[in-house]
């Protein structure tokens, strides 16, 4: 992967400041000791890497991409929440599953002022089962891992705040490939 040495990448616990739907937020990495960092839990997200080692995106409108995943239903563990939503979202079967670390974002003005959210960051293997989405998401991209990342990373969606969190998501999952 071309990795530009001028694009921050998340160091444990390095805050960014970013805006999202009119409030401001902080965000930071932790690494994936327990307990995670307090807060909301937020879900689980992984990094879905198909067995030729291609990574899966998901949309709802085939515009804006982004990795499987969402927030727990009921009192579903980190990694339960995240086989669901992997299943739910991209058609797909977490095979293995490594848990990389959490974000961590708190929400420093607006009406969620105090709000700390956290989501479990994962890599994840899956096994692609036959495309037929039944929930919010209507997409599903296969692409190499350098080429998610570049599309994830030009979107207006992802705030420019929560992209050193990304690249050191995507830069851990890289590592266990």
């Amino acid at each position: 992967m071309n990795m530009n040495q001028q694009a921050p990448v998340a160091r444990d616990r390095e805050e960014f400041k970013y805006s999202a739907n009119g409030q401001d937020w902080i965000a930071s990495w932790y690494p994936p000791l327990f307990p995670p960092p307090g807060g909301k839990r937020h879900g689980s997200a992984a990094i879905c890497f198909t067995s030729e080692r291609n990574v899966v995106l998901i949309s709802s409108d085939g515009q804006s991409w982004d990795s499987p995943g969402g927030r727990p239903e009921g009192d579903e563990d980190w990694r339960t929440t995240l086989e669901r939503e992997v299943l739910e979202e991209a058609c797909a079967q977490v095979e293995e599953a490594s848990l990389l670390g959490f974000s961590k974002g708190v929400c420093v003005r607006g009406h969620e002022e105090g709000l700390v959210l956290v989501r479990a960051l994962w890599s994840a293997v899956v096994s692609l089962h036959q495309w037929e989405p039944h929930h919010e998401i209507s997409h599903r991209l296969i692409v190499p891992p350098d080429t998610a990342l570049t599309r994830l990373l030009a979107q207006e969606s992802i705030p420019v705040g929560l992209q050193p969190i990304y690249r050191r998501w995507f830069y851990e999952a890289l590592l266990l490939q």
